[in-house]
């Protein structure tokens, strides 16, 4: 990542734009830019979000955007890929009926939601319920008509 960041200053610098300078024209604040520069990860509150303002401080600095991103790619799967040999360990030695998955802090688990599929069924009974009464009031009222008419 310290490459990523002495890239990205080096050309800043060789263009001659301040920090400020960049800050403004990206919308972007300076510590965040100048953190980027210094490869201090640890600073952002989602690493994820480093990616883009990598491609767009790449971009506005005239750089190769889609190398600078290859290389994150990279840097990011070394990053959340590695689980300490001490974490499978404890999660072995935890093994009492527990889930001992290890998982990694940039993982959600996302679970679908009975409360969906119990709103689907009572509106289907409901459009159902509704579609049989008009029907049947359909079939009184004609059978009605058809009545009175005989009767004349």
């Amino acid at each position: 990542m310290k490459e990523i960041g002495e890239k990205l200053k080096k050309a800043r610098e060789e263009i001659g734009i301040s920090l400020d300078e960049a800050s403004t024209d990206l919308k972007i604040e300076k510590d965040q830019l100048k953190n980027l520069e210094e490869g201090k990860t640890d600073t952002f509150k989602d690493i994820i979000n480093v990616k883009y303002l990598i491609r767009d401080y790449a971009k506005y600095l005239g750089l190769n955007k889609d190398d600078l991103v290859d290389d994150f790619n990279e840097y990011l799967f070394d990053y959340t890929s590695k689980i300490s040999l001490n974490d499978i360990m404890e999660a072995k030695s935890k093994k009492e009926g527990k889930d001992t998955k290890v998982k990694s802090p940039y993982t959600t688990i996302k679970t679908k939601s009975k409360f969906n599929i119990v709103l689907v069924i009572v509106l289907l009974v409901i459009i159902s319920a509704i579609a049989t009464i008009t029907i049947y009031s359909i079939k009184n009222t004609h059978k009605d008509n058809i009545i009175s008419y005989v009767g004349r």
